[in-house]
């Protein structure tokens, strides 16, 4: 039995965080949680945005599940997520965005697995503030090791999943030094991988050929920022951030995660859709060799998904969280 570090996070956190255990539990899942927390409800019981015994938790179980949660926002807290993704050198950050029978989108045939660094660049926090002259910096530090490493991760994820292209997204006709090197470490690491395409574009470029014929890219790598913003691009193209997976990864270390936000105005109504909670869930077990798992609780989500009055109201359905829940056991 696998312990997993469970953090259920803030506002609707609880309801996503109780559908999973209920699944997993239905499913025989072979993991025990290991309950903690972070984020404002910590911060308002304990003190604390991150307790000691979270950070305690994950470095023991290596492998953690995380609800959506809280930083405070002008009381000079640092991003929680950024936190401990840097304290456990989490440099990927892994999004899947794949069309789903019964989301109706724009787009039909959107398949897209984008690989955003997710601990250097302009979310390093080199940051500077000179209030005298009313003027701040924000210093987009990259490196050569975590460039090659997240470009190395994009495509050892094509050669295992039998993906046939890899796109590296930059602005080396600005960012001059940060662009650069991203782009040589794509072009020389492209060489070891002779079975898979590999193309280059620019970040603007690119955001427009993603909303035009999205169905044209497969596995996407870029810097942290850019990854920000077409990871959250790429959600919207096959129903939102309701719908797709999070998962943080490092060598040692991984969490998965809610990329949605803790919905404050629904937390205890019982509305809350826990479908991205739970890709997050199924991409974990794969990650933990549970693959057999893994499938049985996704078809049951996809069975669940193409029927409408069995989909929360951000789908077009009425059920509730739990009436969902029930939904997706009944067809493990």
């Amino acid at each position: 039995m696998r312990k997993v570090t469970l953090i259920e996070g803030d506002g609707i956190g609880p309801e996503i965080t109780w559908a999973i255990k209920e699944i997993f539990l239905a499913a025989q899942v072979p993991i025990e949680w290991e309950e903690e927390n972070a984020g404002q409800t910590t911060l308002t019981q304990k003190g604390e945005l991150i307790p000691e015994t979270l950070v305690e938790s994950i470095k023991k179980n290596k492998i953690a599940l995380k609800g959506p949660i809280t930083t405070p926002v002008g009381k000079g807290f640092k991003s929680i997520n950024v936190q401990l993704r840097q304290m456990f050198d989490l440099y990927q950050n892994l999004r899947p965005c794949k069309t789903t029978k019964g989301i109706k989108t724009r787009f039909e045939q959107v398949d897209i697995v984008l690989f955003r660094e997710n601990t250097e660049g302009l979310y390093s926090g080199l940051e500077l503030f000179d209030e005298r002259l009313g003027m701040a910096d924000s210093v987009a530090r990259v490196t050569k090791k975590g460039c090659d490493r997240i470009i190395r991760a994009a495509f050892e994820y094509a050669r295992k999943n039998n993906r046939k292209k890899v796109t590296l997204v930059h602005k080396a006709n600005i960012l001059k030094s940060v662009g650069r090197i991203f782009l040589e470490c794509g072009e020389a690491i492209s060489k070891d991988y002779p079975e898979i395409i590999y193309d280059e574009k620019i970040i603007d470029n690119m955001c427009m050929q993603m909303v035009i014929k999205p169905e044209q890219f497969d596995v996407i790598v870029a810097t942290n920022l850019f990854g920000d913003i077409l990871s959250d691009l790429g959600a919207g193209l096959v129903g939102g951030l309701g719908v797709v997976a999070g998962a943080n990864i490092g060598d040692e270390t991984a969490i998965f995660e809610a990329v949605h936000g803790t919905a404050p105005d629904i937390a205890g109504k019982g509305i809350a859709n826990p479908t991205a909670l739970l890709r997050s869930a199924i991409l974990m077990l794969n990650y933990m060799g549970l693959n057999e798992y893994g499938q049985k609780i996704d078809h049951a989500l996809e069975v669940t998904l193409a029927d409408k009055k069995a989909c929360t109201g951000d789908l077009g359905g009425k059920a509730g969280t739990k009436e969902f829940t029930e939904a997706v056991i009944s067809h493990l």
